[in-house]
């Protein structure tokens, strides 16, 4: 699991819920010579409020389907058991138990189909570790209360196992240990309500082999990392709302991201081509958006307000400058070499409302493949196959010197809409900061990127940019290193040249 250098220490806040966000545009992800969105006027469109506001499931089972009782303990494990491949099954209305052994659970067959009825719930009762495992592709589960598993850390309760191609809509998942999902590849997870799990909203991991193509819309995403595990395991970096890795092609959309314990959306390690679009990310006590260790990136017309309170409170009150931030770029960039919708991290028609800080772009000068700073459990870039190979010499020259490094570059920031009333964030002159940086690097001995390297090169030399954004408050811009502090003319003058055509008013609004 990969961290940040500066750990973070979290507790819930407080939030204003919202009629309306923006809603998820339907341009074609792909257009890059479309339009972006006019940051001035976010589109709107219904919030996705979805806890407690689900569609109810048939309340008769349909023809064909198999009915489970929820008076017969056990009846859907049994009831699957003997069902064959693409069985639908309808949980009658009522608690339903699966067993008194822990790892009593679900294992689907291909194709098969779970059906709740209005008040269905399957109830782990604080004994079953997860509700729905096993290999089986192109599993469906609707309409049905998940609640009470307790699956261990880094373990999910429904599609356990990662299963390929499962339909997971118009459910809650709420109160269990652990992540209430897993991810596999070909998901679609729509309009549930992931709520107050222990860990994750959902955790999408499948080891080596990576999932493909994976939809997350329209869900309501709140109150995960009821654990609070960055204070139980200082510097995990395991927690939040929903959390990505080595994730090959997503669309985040329409989602309400709100009041986690942790980072909304957070993609970690050797993700790619990613569109989180349309999305209201609200309330949550770190990052709201975390791009990090990854590659090629559309994130537009999301709202991102209020986000990074508690954090970034923690880092002043401990006399840590550093600027973290609402929307958070950390070793992560476009790269053409590796296969996506864009070749870029664009970042466009957003609106940044009264976080605590703005956009950094930053890189760790002592994170690389084989460098003992490199938090990423072993893992390499997608550029080199094994991080064994990014050693002296070879590291010191030529491709391995260029590909052994996760590079923030091709960073694309425009036409945003940035809005920082220091009286609403509850700061004076900490929280309203841009960003793009690199520490100086020291380690190890042996590293080619010693000294200020990675800092000339994130600031000047990998293509990263601002232009076209309006700025509302007390803006001020960080450069190379923490302590270089900005002014608006100063950053868009020499030799940093940011912000080309953006417009700027020092007092801020709602």
């Amino acid at each position: 699991m990969t961290v940040r250098p500066h750990r973070i220490r979290r507790v819930v806040l407080p939030v204003l819920l919202a009629a309306t966000v923006l809603a998820s545009c339907t341009s074609d992800p792909g257009d890059e010579a479309g339009k972006p969105p006019d940051p001035a006027q976010a589109p709107s469109g219904a919030v996705a409020q979805v806890c407690d506001k689900l569609p109810p499931g048939p309340a008769a089972a349909p023809a064909g389907a198999v009915t489970v009782d929820p008076a017969v303990p056990g009846d859907l494990v049994a009831k699957t058991r003997t069902g064959g491949p693409g069985t639908t099954f309808w949980l009658a209305p009522g608690t339903h138990r699966l067993g008194d052994d822990r790892f009593d659970q679900v294992q689907p067959k291909a194709g098969n189909v779970y059906l709740g009825a209005p008040g269905a719930i399957l109830d782990g009762r604080k004994i079953n570790q997860y509700a729905f495992s096993g290999s089986a592709a192109d599993v469906k589960i609707q309409y049905l209360t998940v609640r009470g598993f307790v699956a261990p850390r880094d373990e999910g309760v429904v599609n356990h196992d990662s299963a390929p191609g499962w339909v997971i809509e118009h459910n809650t998942v709420q109160e269990n240990d652990g992540a209430g999902l897993m991810a596999g590849a070909r998901q679609q997870v729509r309009g549930n309500c992931l709520r107050n799990n222990g860990q994750y909203g959902m955790n999408a991991y499948e080891g080596e082999n990576g999932i493909t193509g994976l939809l997350v819309e329209g869900n309501e995403i709140t109150g995960n990392n009821t654990g609070d595990w960055e204070r139980k395991v200082d510097g995990c970096g395991c927690t939040g709302g929903v959390k990505f890795w080595s994730v090959d092609g997503a669309d985040i959309r329409g989602n309400w991201v709100h009041d986690n314990r942790g980072v909304g959306l957070w993609a970690d390690t050797n993700n790619n081509d990613f569109l989180i679009e349309g999305n209201l990310v609200e309330g949550n006590d770190s990052t709201a958006i975390m791009y990090e260790t990854s590659y090629n990136a559309v994130i537009r017309g999301n709202t991102v307000r209020r986000n990074n309170g508690v954090d970034g409170k923690n880092y002043i009150d401990r006399g840590d400058s550093f600027p973290v931030a609402a929307i958070y770029i950390s070793e992560s960039g476009g790269e053409p070499r590796v296969k996506a919708r864009t070749d870029k991290v664009e970042i466009a028609g957003n609106v940044l409302e009264n976080n605590w800080n703005g956009i950094t772009l930053w890189e760790n000068s002592d994170r690389f493949c084989n460098s003992p700073a490199n938090t990423s459990s072993g893992a390499c870039t997608r550029l080199v196959p094994s991080h064994e190979t990014c050693a002296r010499p070879a590291i010191a020259s030529g491709a391995l010197y260029d590909d052994c490094r996760w590079k923030t570059q091709r960073v694309d920031i425009h036409h945003n809409r940035f809005v920082l009333d220091p009286a609403v964030a509850g700061c004076e002159n900490t929280c309203a900061r841009m960003a793009v940086l690199a520490n100086f690097g020291t380690y190890p001995d042996w590293s080619p990127y010693k000294g200020e390297v990675v800092q000339q090169a994130i600031t000047f030399d990998q293509g990263n940019r601002w232009h076209d954004n309006t700025y509302a408050g007390p803006w001020n811009f960080i450069a190379f290193e923490p302590s270089r502090s900005l002014g608006i003319g100063e950053w868009q003058g020499g030799p940093y040249k940011q912000d080309a055509g953006s417009t700027y008013t020092r007092q801020g609004g709602g």
